[in-house]
């Protein structure tokens, strides 16, 4: 087995791409699949086995400072190598990661910390309180296949296709996923790629790398994956709309994408936070974009998810209505009486079995090409706002951006504006329609408000927790009528459901 020419290299830029994780299981197959890729038929591939080991201290002070150290085996036998890698994080927050690197061969399977002297180690590590601490964490073995290949324009990348699993303590995950390296060339080189091998394949733009990901397995401690729900965002007064655009509209896709990749993962719906924070992050990117938009470059159109968010929708109706809407109501229907236990308990087992086949339905989309087409096209979107997309030391001055705060300000007034409209117009007969538009509405100024709270004036803060106190006591009535809707579509005693549309009813007019 041929074995590479390892380098110490001062950083690198790559994408990372999750295949569909059910594919992991067949390793051979799917390493032909992705050789009969158009972009990679007929160029020559080299199959390694790698293993490695991850190490922190047992307060995790490597991974508080962004920082990963990692003892890897490449090869079997014999002709194994070891080499022991330091990450630092730069740009690392969608699929396109661009971070320090800087690996070594070493003799054997122990850490030589002493060659590190010329990298951020001594920094990282001034007094060796650290290595003193070091301890095996997780480690992670599959089998990369890899291909290097020039692309139009002179860039150089290579593609490397990792199949195994990552393990930790009693938990293991399953790796499937394609890094492509920019080994020379632009940085635009690696989406140029990665979009000729979206054209076949399903895919998902991965920003956690196997570090992260290593890490969270961890703590899971086998309670299942965990959700990425929404993070705050720095935002410094002076920053320029688009600037402003990139950090928040790259969160909440980040939530969106990070969540489909863990749903991907789920073989039954017992994950419903999953679910929630996936949807929560496409609406969120969605309500910042919408407002956003006026200033910004055309966004690639998103109509082929269609069939993946009407999957999510139907699978996220079921879990609110069997896990939240219906247990409280149990007792008020059943009322110790047999016959009625009996027609609840059919309905939760049928809204059960539907839930299963709604997660399935979830899974066969997320395998349709086209979604991993429009995610790619927007990392790639969100990657030439500040910008175009160019190695960063080639790059001439961009001219100095104008401030966007006073801009966001009115922005956000005008939508609290539509809301007290709509909110008028819900409580003076307006009906369903009119608390749907309220709702929808509600939810975008409390979007609005969480994002951009840090350039926004005090009063402009307080509406969120109106916002928020609107969308609930709204979204409480909404999902009193969906349960009611779903037992009737999944044959419900005629009872139940009469008593289910009673409920929704003295809750509309509450």
């Amino acid at each position: 087995m041929a074995q590479p020419a390892f380098a110490e290299r001062a950083g690198e830029v790559e994408i990372k791409l999750a295949l569909p994780a059910r594919w992991a299981a067949d390793p051979a197959a799917l390493v032909a699949r992705i050789a009969a890729v158009p972009a990679l038929a007929r160029r020559k591939a080299t199959q390694q086995a790698v293993h490695s080991v991850y190490y922190d201290t047992p307060t995790q002070a490597l991974r508080q400072q962004r920082a990963t150290l990692r003892l890897r085996r490449v090869g079997a036998d014999r002709g194994a190598q070891w080499l022991q890698t330091l990450k630092t994080a730069g740009r690392c927050d969608s699929a396109l990661s661009q971070r320090g690197e800087w690996e070594l061969p070493v003799a054997g399977p122990a850490l030589e910390l002493g060659q590190f002297a010329d990298t951020p180690w001594p920094a990282l590590d001034p007094e060796g309180v650290l290595a003193a601490a070091l301890e095996p964490c997780f480690a992670t073995d599959f089998e990369r296949t890899r291909w290097t290949l020039r692309v139009p324009g002179g860039g150089r990348v290579e593609v490397a296709l990792d199949i195994g699993r990552i393990v930790a303590q009693e938990c293991q995950a399953p790796i499937a996923e394609l890094e492509l390296e920019l080994l020379e060339g632009p940085p635009a080189a690696l989406f140029a790629l990665a979009r000729r091998i979206a054209r076949s394949t399903p895919l998902l733009p991965l920003a956690a790398s196997k570090a992260e990901r290593g890490f969270a397995l961890r703590r899971q401690a086998g309670s299942g994956p965990e959700a990425m729900s929404a993070r705050p965002v720095a935002l410094p007064s002076g920053l320029s709309l688009r600037a402003i655009a990139r950090q928040v509209l790259g969160e909440a896709f980040l939530q969106f994408s990070a969540n489909l990749h863990a749903l991907q993962q789920a073989r039954a719906p017992d994950a419903p936070e999953l679910l929630h924070q996936a949807r929560v992050g496409w609406r969120r990117f969605r309500s910042l974009h919408r407002l956003l938009r006026p200033g910004l470059p055309a966004l690639p159109p998103w109509a082929p998810l269609g069939p993946l968010l009407a999957a999510l929708g139907a699978l996220r109706d079921l879990d609110v209505a069997r896990l939240d809407t219906l247990p409280p109501l149990a007792q008020d229907f059943v009322a110790d009486a047999a016959q009625r236990r009996r027609a609840w308990q059919d309905l939760q087992a049928a809204l059960e079995q539907a839930a299963q086949q709604a997660l399935e339905a979830v899974h066969q989309a997320l395998q349709a090409p086209a979604v991993g087409q429009v995610l790619l096209a927007w990392v790639e979107w969100l990657e030439t706002l500040d910008g175009p997309l160019v190695d960063a030391a080639a790059a001439p001055p961009l001219p100095e951006p104008k401030p966007a705060r006073r801009w966001l300000r009115r922005r956000t007034r005008d939508l609290a504006k539509r809301l007290d409209g709509a909110l008028a117009e819900a409580a003076h007969g307006g009906g369903m329609d009119a608390q749907h538009r309220a709702r929808i509405l509600a939810k975008r100024l409390r979007y609005a408000s969480e994002a951009f709270a840090a350039l926004l004036p005090g009063r402009e803060r307080r509406r969120h927790a109106q916002a928020l106190a609107w969308q609930n006591r709204l979204g409480a009535t909404r999902d009193t009528v969906q349960a009611a809707l779903l037992a009737g579509q999944h044959g419900a005693a005629p009872e139940l459901v009469a008593f289910l549309r009673g409920v929704a009813a003295g809750r509309k007019h509450r």
